[in-house]
């Protein structure tokens, strides 16, 4: 593939800015005759820190309400006060808290790190408070999501439930995604911690970062030389790259296993199927109902990336007009969901089962009780080659054929896996590098929904490598639009938490299903178009092969070519239904 700027732009710049679209989202202040308002609270903690908070409270309102809370770390006081109001408005104490560090909080910030502490001394201030009821619900997005979930990891008696938007997991979306880091949001921590509010002037300055980018890819050095050729250390970036596992570091920051067996309060997930962390939002999802089938887990799902799932999506995503019906309003769900679990209301109208999505093309919204439902089959296709046809086949092969694909690790002049859906729909697609697996044309309408997920058996010659898988539907009028797409480590593959390095030479098994849930109705004549490939490009991390520390490796470490034989008892497994139309 050779370079594309633009799509490679593009891509960087959506997840950039995917933590603090919501955070700035514009919001009309109403007067402040009719409130309570301290926008300088200081809540002094048990642990010894101090976070400040915003609080507004209807002046018509009764003495004892329970309180919507929001934990926010892209400071804004008058982003903080709009949103207390708003929630006061719905019947709430309303209340935005400040991330330790931020705004008037005279401690050092420590993204993530401290959100399972901090979180629940601010709903342990809140239930002292001669206005709180002792109830607490919590909702937001991006890092506010994750900071829900934080919270749940001890979980406080007094919370009584969440709506985490587009929730964030620490070591499992960013800074690194299935163990592979990415550098697009390498200036986030600068972004966060450079003052008490936010440093929006290093954020948008995107011709460092696309600089500092080149650079690197261009040089060949090491991954963690990285903020050396930026010019300006990076502590944090250095402190996540000594955690390529997904290891206690990380565990401590959010439920782990077993920590969702006491998450016993109901749940309201909303993300998208292009959201750039939906892989964290639904980890949460799948790992809850692991450990507590019955959990009360409601999921909205639909046509939404990072920013339009916490407002209820845009009419137009990356040039696919999006289906009407697609268009909610997510605020306005939220507080009937808060109304529905502290006020004894109605639950909202849109959850009519515990996952509720929205088909793209046939404008129109399912209802199921689990992820698994979503289609009322899952057909398994294999990766198979006939002379000189790739195909997805839904025949097994009969006998084992083995694929085989080259890769330059050292080569500059190409870079490889052009995955993120930005346009989500192209009129051609790069094959100048990967493997592309076509189905046979449905001979009917078909909808087909769920994760990409399946097992993956390859031969190499090296250690390890880094794999991408985009799923496509090819219309009959040959347009590309794409579904869903995997970025994973081989090594990592079976536990994110325990590298495995890969034999050479010998026949491996690579499980995936960490990927991007979608649903899409297809119409006659279409196919799924599956490309396979290797990660090299200026974005991510290069796995050189060598079972030497990722961070560590560079150029000079690339030796022979990547030689990878892919068995065509490689398989994908897709959730397909008739439809009517």
């Amino acid at each position: 593939m050779r370079m594309n700027q633009n799509t490679f732009g593009m891509a960087l710049l959506c997840l950039l800015f995917s933590h603090l679209a919501f955070a700035q989202s514009p919001m009309i202040l109403p007067t402040t005759l009719n409130y309570y308002i301290a926008d300088s609270v200081m809540i002094r903690a048990s642990n010894g820190i101090t976070l400040s908070a915003v609080v507004v409270r209807k002046k018509n309102a009764p003495k004892r309400l329970p309180t919507a809370l929001m934990y926010l770390i892209y400071s804004d006081t008058k982003r903080s006060l709009a949103e207390a109001k708003y929630a006061a408005d719905q019947g709430y104490v309303g209340i935005v808290a400040d991330a330790r560090g931020k705004r008037l909080s005279p401690d050092a910030p420590v993204p993530y790190e401290k959100e399972v502490e901090d979180v629940n001394a601010v709903i342990n201030w809140i239930v002292q408070q001669p206005w709180s009821d002792g109830r607490v619900g919590m909702y937001g997005g991006s890092y506010s999501g994750f900071a829900q979930w934080a919270a749940t990891k001890s979980l406080n008696p007094a919370l009584k439930t969440i709506v985490p938007y587009v929730a964030a997991i620490p070591g499992l979306g960013l800074p690194m995604e299935n163990n592979i880091f990415l550098l697009a949001n390498y200036q986030w921590p600068f972004y966060v911690t450079n003052n008490k509010y936010t440093d929006d002037a290093v954020n948008n300055d995107g011709a460092r970062w696309r600089r500092m980018r080149m650079n690197w890819w261009e040089s060949g050095l090491a991954y963690h030389k990285v903020d050396s050729l930026d010019g300006a250390a990076n502590p944090w970036f250095q402190k996540w790259l000594l955690h390529p596992d997904y290891d206690a570091y990380w565990q401590s920051m959010v439920p782990f296993k077993e920590d969702f067996l006491n998450i016993k309060i109901p749940v309201l997930t909303i993300t998208g199927y292009y959201d750039d962390g939906q892989v964290s939002a639904l980890e949460y999802l799948r790992e809850h109902y692991k450990y507590l089938p019955d959990a009360e887990h409601y999921l909205i799902i639909g046509p939404y990336d990072h920013f339009g799932a916490q407002k209820g999506g845009v009419p137009n995503l990356r040039g696919y007009e999006v289906d009407k019906i697609a268009l909610i309003n997510t605020r306005e769900i939220t507080f009937q969901w808060m109304d529905y679990v502290l006020k004894g209301g109605k639950k909202p109208e849109l959850l009519k089962d515990k996952i509720n999505f929205e088909v793209m093309g046939a404008n129109s919204w399912r209802h199921v009780s689990s992820m698994d439902k979503m289609e009322a089959s899952k057909v398994r296709f294999y990766l198979d080659k006939v002379g000189d046809q790739y195909s997805l086949t839904s025949v097994k092969p009969a006998s084992t054929l083995f694929i085989g694909q080259s890769v330059d690790l050292a080569d500059r002049t190409s870079t490889n896996n052009d995955y993120y859906p930005d346009p989500i729909i192209k009129k051609e697609i790069d094959r100048s590098n990967g493997l592309f697996f076509l189905t046979k044309p449905f001979d009917e309408a078909v909808s087909v929904s769920g994760k990409l997920e399946g097992i993956l058996k390859a031969i190499i010659n090296k250690k390890d490598m880094d794999i991408g898988l985009t799923l496509y539907e090819l219309s009959p009028e040959g347009e590309y639009f794409q579904l869903s797409y995997f970025l994973g480590r081989a090594s990592y593959a079976d536990d994110m938490t325990q590298r495995k390095l890969l034999d050479p030479g010998k026949e491996t098994a690579i499980p995936f299903y960490r990927s991007r849930v979608f649903s899409k109705q297809l119409k006659k004549g279409s196919r799924l178009l599956l490309m396979l490939n290797i990660d090299k490009n200026p974005f991510a991390q290069i796995n050189y092969g060598t079972g030497k520390e990722i961070s560590n490796e560079s150029i000079k470490d690339a030796g022979e070519l990547l030689q990878i034989r892919w068995s065509n008892q490689s398989f994908i497994d897709i959730g397909i239904s008739r439809t009517d139309k």
